[in-house]
């Protein structure tokens, strides 16, 4: 490979050949990521729209790939049989196998379907046209008593990613019967550190992906206001405070935010931590030039960001999240997103 094309400034169009050739053909370093097939098309899909170039990409033919992986039950009856009827996130994930756990062969997975939502919604789909009712009502069977969510029937982890997962979809959805709200906020109140972050579990160090879910999924519910302000005064959900300030010390001294303590900055986290500030109304407070310079220097001069400044070769992960973060700073030739649910606000 030659030396790459000098640049100056946000390189919208590199970005968008990038994000267009991943959209079409995945390098094969991918592949052991078949299983999240829909979530790396969500990365692509997402970002062609951030730069508002999706139009290189047929959207009628990725409205019916994706309903491909919808898993429907074969008759009424099933829909008390324990399986959740989402989206698988690949082909392999619909193919017989022989886990003796699930002997249907049904992968649907919770990150899976808020994937395939959020394409759906920005490709133009109305989402309200799939069937939502078997959907919501096995989701709300992998919710457990504390509160937390199963990604899928067949058992895992538990953690704050999936409430936030199960809060999106019933948002997109616009129907709140696929889980318990109040037992969802009780499991996230659990997760809040004593300064302020949250854990993917309680008792676990905070981290920003763990606060993104957290924030994003009280917000969606209702239980955070939209300006700093009321949520300063507000006493009965989390301390607010505590939060703001954490959030603000994440903001390191070459202007990119950090996932937790003593760790470098990186790419992803301008989104993660900046999300967070941008929901609660306190985005206002970080040194947003600081930052805007900082996701200039993990621009891949191929297109696409890397995961810290001058770091090689980009990857889709992050150069999705380093699009969201300059879309939060209101950079001038990025579309405008909906922080909570990581999609343009024109497709809401």
């Amino acid at each position: 490979m030659g030396n790459p094309p000098e640049q100056s400034g946000f390189a919208r169009l590199r970005h968008a050949a990038f994000l267009e050739s991943m959209a079409t053909d995945l390098p094969r370093n991918y592949a052991t990521q078949e299983v999240n097939h829909l979530t790396l098309a969500y990365f692509a899909v997402a970002g062609l729209s951030l730069v508002r170039e999706l139009h290189l990409v047929d959207k009628d033919q990725i409205t019916k790939w994706i309903l491909t992986f919808q898993v429907h039950p074969e008759a009424h009856d099933d829909l008390d049989n324990g399986q959740f009827y989402g989206f698988c996130g690949s082909r392999t994930t619909q193919y017989p196998s022989n886990n003796l756990k699930d002997p249907s062969h049904n992968g649907s997975h919770l990150a899976s379907t808020y994937s395939a939502l959020a394409i759906l919604k920005i490709v133009g789909y109305d989402v309200l046209n799939i069937d939502s009712k078997a959907l919501l009502h096995s989701m709300k069977k992998l919710q457990q008593p504390d509160g937390s969510f199963m990604p899928t029937h067949i058992g895992a982890e538990t953690d704050l990613r999936f409430v936030y997962c199960a809060a999106a979809i019933c948002s997109m959805l616009k129907d709140w019967t696929g889980m318990d709200k109040e037992k969802a906020k009780e499991y996230i109140l659990n997760c809040q550190s004593y300064d302020g972050g949250f854990g993917m579990v309680p008792g676990s160090d905070e981290s920003g992906g763990g606060t993104f879910c957290a924030v994003a999924a009280l917000y969606l519910m209702g239980f955070i206001q939209v300006d700093l302000t009321s949520n300063l005064r507000e006493s009965g959900s989390i301390d607010v405070q505590l939060l703001l300030e954490w959030c603000l010390q994440r903001q390191a001294a070459d202007g990119g935010f950090q996932g937790r303590r003593n760790k470098p900055a990186d790419t992803c986290y301008a989104f993660w931590v900046g999300g967070v500030l941008k929901i609660i109304g306190a985005y206002h407070l970080i040194d947003q030039s600081a930052l805007r310079e900082f996701l200039l220097t993990c621009q891949s001069p191929y297109g696409g960001f890397t995961k810290f400044p001058d770091d090689g070769f980009p990857d889709i992960y992050h150069s999705y999240y380093g699009l969201a973060a300059l879309s939060l700073l209101e950079e001038e030739e990025v579309e405008p997103l909906c922080a909570e649910l990581g999609i343009m606000s024109a497709a809401l």
